[in-house]
């Protein structure tokens, strides 16, 4: 055991083998080689780089598609702008007429049928032009 001297002039003992017994331990510590934790690699996900291949064929078929489906939209606009213009007279001035591939003829000049049947014929148009619009949004080239 040693003797410190302090600056007030009382004097300790310090136990100098524990000292020593706690510096050889660190020392000791400090040469083994410590062991790295092996942090478990996840399996990185495998990048496939796919390029789909595109059929130039079949895309112009779509394209066509899409024209047949925007001129059949334009026509029903055009026919039901037609039929809004129509006017109903109580008169005989408006006449509805029918022909079949075999020559035979319908006529009417009874202006409620005539309303009744242009009133369905708008209805059946609209209901059809609405789905078109549909299909044109929903379209994929």
């Amino acid at each position: 055991m040693t003797t410190i001297a302090k600056q007030n002039g009382t004097s300790k003992k310090e136990s100098t083998t524990a000292k020593k017994a706690v510096q050889e331990k660190l020392a000791k510590e400090a040469m083994e080689p410590k062991p790295v934790p092996v942090a478990k690699e996840q399996p990185k996900p495998i990048q496939t780089e796919e390029k789909t291949i595109i059929n130039l064929d079949d895309r112009m078929q779509k394209f066509e598609q899409l024209k047949g489906l925007a001129h059949q939209r334009e026509r029903l606009s055009t026919t039901l702008t037609e039929l809004n213009r129509f006017k109903y007279n109580q008169s005989d001035s408006a006449s509805f007429y029918m022909k079949d591939s075999q020559g035979l003829e319908f006529k009417t000049t009874n202006t409620n049928l005539i309303q009744l049947v242009t009133n369905h014929l708008k209805a059946t148009l609209e209901h059809r032009k609405a789905e078109l619009e549909k299909q044109l949004i929903e379209f994929e080239l």
